[in-house]
């Protein structure tokens, strides 16, 4: 094999698919990438942990002879970074050697056997569905900060990708709180909505929303109930499903609210919270919310630490409504929406879930906390 690749292209590559591979495992060549160059068929560059891959389409690279090639990440992606006086560099496979060669410099590396790389599986399905990049990138950043990786109950280490004829929902949740984000979709050929909706790791999602291309839909499929592939603008990501049963997060939606708050904007909803959580704690993470006629209320008191107390007017005349929220749940979803948004709050009592809903299909959901915290 023998190519010359433009530096910054390659380097670019390598940061799109370098945070799958792994920083340990029992297999050392998935601790490394593959490149695998053809002329006339373009070049990809490979990485997977076998539970999570991606393929990922690597521009200005000449091909002059076709071949693939192992490329250790951390060694190669240093001399990639250093190469600053360089804007191509040669790669060349000579035996069992990587030679790197740049204007001044040349680089021998071993070269491990490519066969013995597992390919991720390409995008082959000709049944699917089709998003556009935006919604699914705002929907991935609203819903995967609410799932808990460490969970051994449930599905609670991704989100629940449902699809429907003309949608999509996605929910991540830990069981305390529950973020939903509904985006439309475009069904490709005959495809019939999975038995079991899809539960995707916050892993791949994190890789997939790093390479959606805003100027081309993504493409998503569901493989035998196991396995999700979506293809992206210049890469396709394959990932294994999360197992166990996902929770029945219909259940958890309050039916009515006695009390419906509107704010105008997320903005300064969010710069009340974040005050008023200065003087929380790890072990004192409640604030307190005191919601009256024309204003809103926030207290929080830490021994040790302090106390706050911040007042934020709202557009609101009904019965007062205390309740205690944790600050860091609040914030996380308030953080992933768009500070000039309006959002409003719907509540029962200070011991029931409130749900915070958005006029783009976003809804989140999160239990108080007892007022003695």
């Amino acid at each position: 094999m023998k190519l010359l690749c433009d530096r910054e292209q390659l380097l670019a590559a390598f940061g799109a698919v370098g945070g799958v591979v792994p920083a340990r495992s029992p297999k050392p060549i998935l601790q490394h990438l593959k490149l695998v160059a053809a002329p006339g068929q373009g070049s990809t560059l490979m990485a997977t942990d076998l539970e999570v891959g991606i393929r990922f389409r690597v521009l200005g690279v000449k091909v002059d002879q076709p071949g693939s090639v192992i490329l250790p990440l951390q060694r190669m992606g240093q001399i990639l970074r250093t190469s600053t006086g360089d804007d191509e560099l040669a790669l060349e496979v000579d035996g069992e050697t990587l030679v790197v060669r740049g204007h001044r410099s040349e680089f021998k590396l071993p070269a491990e056997d490519p066969e013995l790389f597992p390919d991720p599986p390409d995008f082959n399905a000709e049944t699917g569905y089709r998003v556009a990049a935006e919604e699914l990138r705002r929907a991935i950043r609203r819903t995967s900060f609410a799932t808990d990786p460490d969970s051994t109950r449930y599905a609670l280490a991704g989100v629940l990708m449902e699809p429907g004829p003309e949608s999509i929902t996605l929910v991540g949740t830990d069981g305390r709180r529950m973020a939903r984000q509904i985006i439309g979709c475009e069904p490709e050929g005959a495809v019939e909505p999975p038995s079991q909706a899809p539960v995707v790791p916050v892993k791949a999602l994190r890789l997939i929303e790093r390479n959606l291309d805003d100027e081309e839909p993504a493409r998503v499929a569901v493989q035998d109930g196991t396995a999700v592939l979506v293809k992206t603008g210049r890469a396709v990501i394959y990932s294994r499903l999360v197992e166990g049963r996902f929770p029945n997060y219909k259940a958890v939606m309050p039916s009515s609210f006695e009390a419906r708050i509107p704010f105008a904007e997320v903005e300064p909803l969010l710069q009340a919270v974040e005050q008023a959580a200065i003087v929380t704690s790890k072990d004192s993470r409640g604030v307190d919310f005191q919601f009256g006629e024309g204003l809103l209320r926030l207290a929080s008191q830490t021994a040790d630490v302090g106390e706050s107390h911040i007042e934020l007017p709202i557009s609101y005349d009904g019965k007062d409504v205390a309740i205690t929220f944790d600050a860091s749940y609040l914030l996380e979803a308030l953080k992933a929406l768009d500070p000039s948004q309006p959002i409003a709050a719907e509540l029962i009592d200070h011991k029931s879930a409130a749900v915070f809903k958005t006029e783009d299909q976003y809804t989140y959901v999160v239990m108080p906390l007892n007022r003695d915290r």
